[in-house]
């Protein structure tokens, strides 16, 4: 009786592994590779930080050596970000100092492009505002005033408020829209401390007062 009740039970198990052991077991297997799977990823990304670190501080030293900046070297360490590491912060930090040189050689039509390819895709709001407002600034320089005023369409953070006002104060000045610029630099002031708006800002109000803007 007790052996044909073993039996049974064995049979029982044998049953229920052929039903359920195999879906079981492949399970711990797909549980097993999305484990590894992610610290696998999560080292990866670790290993993609830390190459994209070295790249940029290399691009940092040859963008702000003393004397003149490498350019060559800036834009051989800025396309080497963008072709290994696109998209990632690193990368469009990069892409404001490769603009940055640029600007320095005259190169405006190669700083727009990198900065607009920022402005485009941002990786987060600040590396949008810093490229927007950077980029106004050369399409200004490229007698460009209306193309770059509507890069400030709209409202910034806080933070970036009194920049961009000041910005749309200085290509409405540019286009000879003197009350409208009036208007931004004031916008610009109240989003500043009392102290922090002495200063350049206060002297663009009092030379469009006299008419000197």
């Amino acid at each position: 009786m007790t052996s044909g009740t073993e039996e049974e039970t064995l049979a029982q198990i044998k049953d229920w592994w052929q039903r359920n052991g195999k879906p079981l077991l492949f399970g711990a297997v797909l549980a097993l590779v999305l484990v590894f799977g992610w610290q696998f990823w999560q080292n990866h990304q670790v290993n993609q930080a830390q190459g994209a670190s070295v790249i940029y501080q290399q691009l940092l030293g040859a963008a702000l050596e003393e004397g003149e900046a490498d350019a060559a070297e800036v834009a051989r360490l800025g396309n080497l970000l963008k072709k290994d590491f696109a998209g990632t912060h690193y990368a469009q930090y990069g892409s404001l100092f490769v603009a940055k040189v640029a600007v320095e050689s005259g190169r405006l039509d190669e700083a727009a492009s990198e900065l607009r390819a920022v402005v485009d895709k941002p990786a987060d709001k600040t590396l949008d505002e810093l490229a927007r407002q950077r980029l106004a600034r050369v399409l200004a320089a490229q007698d460009k005033a209306e193309e770059a005023l509507k890069l400030l369409d709209g409202k910034a953070d806080q933070a970036f408020a009194a920049s961009r006002e000041e910005l749309r104060g200085d290509l409405l000045v540019q286009l000879g829209r003197r009350d409208e610029a009036h208007a931004a630099y004031t916008a610009a002031k109240e989003s500043l401390s009392q102290d922090a708006a002495i200063g350049g800002l206060q002297m663009k109000l009092d030379d469009l007062a006299r008419g000197e803007a």
